[in-house]
């Protein structure tokens, strides 16, 4: 069972799942700060790198199956034509002007 995503609380978070899900890497790049970092799997990445090689090039897609935290930790079935399906957890900092900080997924 997944969550619509018009249903995720934080509407920062709700943008960055729709701009995945939609292939927008525009739009993903206006819900981020100029200076949001990321890690995957507990390691820093290079942010404009790892957007192309996990969501864009590879289209990513992210269904969210539960969402707590304010809705700034989501548990997500990730896939993309890399690496398939997954299950995967996210944290998402947002600024108090409504933008995404830092981001961190892994394995769930």
């Amino acid at each position: 069972m997944t969550i619509q995503t018009g249903k995720l609380t934080d509407p920062a978070v709700r943008a960055f799942v729709n701009a995945v899900n939609g292939g927008d890497e525009q739009a993903l790049q206006t819900i981020l700060t100029d200076d949001a970092t990321m890690a995957d799997d507990g390691s820093d990445r290079d942010l404009a790198q790892w957007i192309d090689r996990e969501i864009f090039s590879s289209r990513g897609r992210m269904d969210v199956v539960n969402e707590s935290n304010g809705g700034h930790d989501l548990v997500v079935n990730y896939r993309n034509d890399t690496y398939g399906e997954m299950r995967t957890r996210w944290h998402f900092d947002v600024t108090d002007d409504g933008h995404i900080s830092r981001f961190e997924t892994g394995q769930a």
